[in-house]
């Protein structure tokens, strides 16, 4: 079942919001100076809201759904 926004019938673009966010990336330095990315953890300490990506409404009772369909 697709998540389809109610107010403007979007069912494509989304995006989450998330507060108290710990972002942690790792870099490796090349011979040449250069830096490339080794992996990155976050810790989201906080709420995280789901919203349509079109008209910006609030889709949170929709994110458990987002996460199970997430792959």
């Amino acid at each position: 079942m697709r998540i389809t926004c109610p107010n403007c019938g979007n069912d494509r673009d989304f995006f989450e919001v998330a507060d108290g966010v710990i972002l942690t990336t790792r870099y490796v330095q090349n011979d040449d100076g250069s830096f490339t990315q080794d992996g990155d953890e976050s810790q989201i300490l906080g709420e995280i809201k789901f919203f349509c990506a079109e008209c910006n409404a609030d889709l949170s009772a929709s994110h458990q759904r987002f996460l199970e369909m997430l792959f």
